[in-house]
């Protein structure tokens, strides 16, 4: 894989409950400013039809993506076949991790232990 991971926040229409308590754009300049991620972008429902077409044209067969947002089996079954139609493997090139109902401190923290443990399990690809 090349280059750094790919941050993905999905908010799930940015009115869920269960990100009630993260500051979006608080949260994400601290992950693209302060961690080691190619760029973070938000996008508001990954798990609709225009989900797999964002996927479809942005998703490369050698980059890596962390991906936020609800429970990781939840996004396996809705994002993996739109990705698989472009080349990438979701269990080799997707790491997603569940911040529903986290406080923006602890996202922050716990988005930066997932990125370490992300990017050194890559470069051991």
């Amino acid at each position: 894989m090349k280059g750094k991971p790919r941050f993905l926040l999905c908010v799930c229409r940015g009115d869920c409950p269960g990100f009630a308590q993260l500051d979006i754009w608080k949260f994400m300049n601290y992950v693209r400013n302060e961690l080691e991620v190619e760029y973070a972008i938000t996008h508001p429902q990954m798990c609709v039809d225009d989900g797999d077409r964002f996927w479809k044209d942005y998703a490369k067969k050698d980059v890596v993506y962390i991906v936020a947002g609800c429970d990781p089996k939840m996004q396996r079954k809705m994002y993996k076949d739109a990705l698989a139609e472009v080349g990438v493997d979701f269990d080799k090139q997707v790491f997603p991790i569940d911040l529903r109902n986290t406080p923006t401190e602890q996202a922050m923290q716990k988005i930066k232990d997932f990125v370490e443990k992300v990017n050194q399990q890559v470069a051991g690809i």
